[in-house]
């Protein structure tokens, strides 16, 4: 079995997400407990997109996300470095791309808007990331980062770190074609910045304006920025 570390080797990822991608979307329907479709619709409902909209999806995966941004009306498109997890969602009918976060295969501001869910974790350096989303949006557009975050309340933070490390790999061994990955899954969101401190390295990266807002009790938050103009 394929699991990456904390180190985040793009080989090692790639190929970690490659092995989970056939079962990968019911996996997460399964350990979100169903949440996984509230936050799509609530990622799609902040980046404020629209018909005539270009937009990126980035870290996509099986584009399930790409096809919850597209009822908007905007042409967005998908890409991810595992090409694996773009072959499993080859029936949804998107645009879909193989491409580093680091090194976006797109010209200079190109896109209306940028998102990524649940990936920005998984680049092997995120603010490098965030710095080529701004690249390739146009000034005045819009970044969303949805993303695992620190629980605003401390018991409940307690349980669902409790729950992370112990419950969701052993829920991952039922339904998951690769639970190892979930271990990963598991420590990748203990070591994340909470809301402030990936607020600050969105900045740092070049974005403006950057706000946060929590979702199912900080277990995620919304990060929303603007490219200068």
């Amino acid at each position: 079995m394929n699991r990456a570390t904390l180190e985040k080797n793009p080989r090692d990822v790639a190929s970690m997400f490659d092995g989970v991608a056939r079962r990968y979307d019911l996996t997460n329907t399964v350990l979100s407990l169903g949440q996984d479709r509230f936050w799509r619709r609530e990622t799609r409902a902040a980046l404020g997109i629209g018909p005539g909209d270009s937009v990126l999806d980035l870290a996509a995966g099986t584009a399930v996300s790409t096809v919850e941004l597209s009822r908007s009306g905007a042409w967005c498109v998908a890409a991810d470095f595992s090409v694996g997890m773009l072959a499993a969602g080859a029936g949804r009918d998107v645009p879909k791309v193989a491409g580093d976060a680091t090194k976006l295969p797109f010209a200079d501001g190109v896109f209306d808007a940028v998102t990524i869910s649940f990936g920005l974790r998984n680049v092997v350096d995120h603010v490098a990331g965030l710095r080529e989303m701004a690249r390739v949006t146009r000034p005045g557009g819009r970044l969303v980062v949805c993303e695992f975050s620190t629980p605003t309340n401390r018991p409940f933070a307690t349980l669902y770190k409790e729950y992370l490390m112990q419950a969701l790999p052993r829920m991952a061994t039922a339904v998951s074609s690769n639970p190892e990955a979930y271990v990963y899954l598991a420590e990748s969101i203990r070591a994340w910045p909470d809301q402030a401190g990936l607020a600050r390295q969105i900045g740092a990266a070049g974005w403006s304006k950057v706000r946060w807002r929590n979702l199912t009790g900080g277990i995620v938050a919304l990060h929303a920025a603007t490219k200068p103009e």
